[in-house]
């Protein structure tokens, strides 16, 4: 008879083989940002891949939706998803493509560069919370680290 709860099995993660393994802490790492990321932008309403949405249109005013799916490694339905939210939002506006009609660009709204404008805010204390843990060197060294992941 067990009457261990599942957590008790492993009271610390150093104590078993678990630690060991990089994906656990990517994972746990990728929870602990996710969460401090909520908690900054509650007030705003946005979530994470909605705000990249925006600052890519930002930067590239007529970006078609095609090519915010290829950067940010997203499918087509949930760019469709999250484009037609932020229109609704009235954030952004489409619009048809000079070179080829079939293509849809998009472009910021006054509401949406305000809200981005919000955002980066945001942004910008929650890079200082999570930068605070690193050196310069040590955060360069981190994102270089990670891109290797996903490159």
């Amino acid at each position: 008879m067990n009457d261990l709860e599942p957590l008790d099995l492993f009271p610390d993660p150093r104590l078993s083989g678990i630690d060991g393994l990089v994906g656990f802490h990517i994972r746990l790492a990728s929870a602990a940002v996710y969460q401090h990321f909520t908690e900054t932008f509650s007030d705003l309403g946005l979530t994470q891949k909605q705000v990249a949405v925006l600052w890519l249109i930002e930067d590239q005013p007529g970006i078609a939706q095609a090519d915010i799916g290829r950067r940010l490694k997203m499918d087509r339905a949930s760019v469709m998803a999250i484009v037609n939210r932020m229109q609704d939002r009235g954030f952004l506006t489409r619009g048809a493509s000079a070179q080829d009609r079939r293509r849809q660009t998009l472009s910021l709204t006054d509401g949406g560069r305000d809200s981005l404008t919000q955002a980066r805010a945001c942004i910008a204390e929650h890079e200082n919370w999570l930068k605070a843990r690193f050196s310069p060197a040590e955060t360069a060294m981190l994102v270089e680290l990670l891109r290797r992941v996903y490159v």
